[in-house]
Order: C-alpha cells, then structure tokens, then sequence
C-alpha cells in the first residue's frame, strides 16, 4: 500500500510540474497568427477595370512590348532586341532598406496560348491565332474584355487558372495596354 501511495504521488507531482512546464513552453516561441498570414497570401477580391483611355491600341511600340512580353518569362533570359520602353531589370527595395535588381517578370503568355507565328506555344490556355478577326472584327467582344481579360480574368470565369495582373500588381495599366494591344494587332508569322 506505501508503494501505491508514493506512485500516486509521483505521477501527482510528476502532472502538475508538467503542467506549469508546459504553460512556460508557450513563450518560449513565437505563437504567429495563422488567420493574418492567410489573409495575407489570399488574392484581392476579383475586379473590373475600365481601358485607360490612355490606351493607344495601334501604336506600333505598344504593340513591340506586348509582343515581347507575351513571348517571353523574364527579363533574365529574355530573348530578342528589347523593345523601347521595357527594361530587363527592375529596381525593388528589399525588406533592409537596399535597393537590389529583379529580373522583370513578363507574362509568357505562351506557355498557355497560341498566337500567330509563336514558337512553342502552349495549348492549356485558348487559342488566340485569328482572335481579332475571330471576336473582335465581328463585334462578339471588343478591345475592353480583352484588357479586362488579361487585367483580372475572374471577372467572369471565378474558375480560371489565368494569371491575375492588374489586381495582383504582377503589370501595371500601361503593360495590360501592351498586351491588349499586341493580341489585337495584325501578326506576321515570325
């Protein structure tokens, strides 16, 4: 019975002083909060956007930088002569205060798309060979679904594996411009 009683005891004092080590062990490491950090990481709300009337669908360097970007990933291992008004590089002010080059991301829309003359293109996406011709010439869509298209796809398919690049901040205006510009554009086969 002495021996029943001292174990008693021991897992007693055995509990409680594991209780209070493990009440200490909760400061001893930061506890984040999960719901901010998945807020956080969750894209905005899906959103529509008015063409800038700043758009200039026919410029011809407009239509270059579209046609740049569609075609290629980033900046690093870009290919072919940089249009006029796109750079390689980007400058990002990192969390230390320090500015560092970034390869600028482009779209390679082709990876998903076809289009006239492309090298490589991808079929996951719809095919935008004979698009203008196709949508737009028979008035079924016009220049601004295609900018809202390529500004925030979800708009009207909340579905889609399209990359979100206005809202995301991935492009700006103008570069959705370009890119709008470039889809409309009588192509040559490359």
């Amino acid at each position: 019975m002495h021996t029943k009683i001292k174990c008693l005891a021991l897992t007693t004092l055995f509990l409680s002083s594991s209780a209070l080590f493990a009440a200490d062990l909760t400061k001893a490491y930061d506890m984040p909060e999960a719901t901010k950090m998945i807020e956080k990481d969750l894209f905005p709300a899906a959103t529509e956007y008015a063409m800038p009337k700043s758009c200039d669908l026919t410029d011809p360097k407009a239509i270059a930088r579209g046609d740049f970007m569609f075609n290629n990933l980033n900046g690093k291992k870009a290919k072919g002569k940089l249009p006029e008004g796109l750079a390689k590089f980007v400058e990002k002010t990192g969390k230390d205060g320090k500015v560092k080059k970034k390869p600028k991301q482009y779209g390679n829309c082709i990876a998903c798309h076809d289009v006239e003359g492309s090298k490589g293109a991808g079929n996951i996406g719809p095919s935008l060979v004979g698009y203008k011709a196709m949508f737009v010439d028979t008035k079924v869509r016009d220049a601004q679904f295609v900018y809202q298209k390529i500004a925030d796809p979800r708009i009207d398919n909340a579905n889609t594996h399209m990359t979100v690049n206005l809202t995301t901040g991935l492009f700006n205006e103008q570069e959705i411009c370009d890119y709008t510009a470039y889809v409309l554009s009588e192509k040559k086969t490359k």
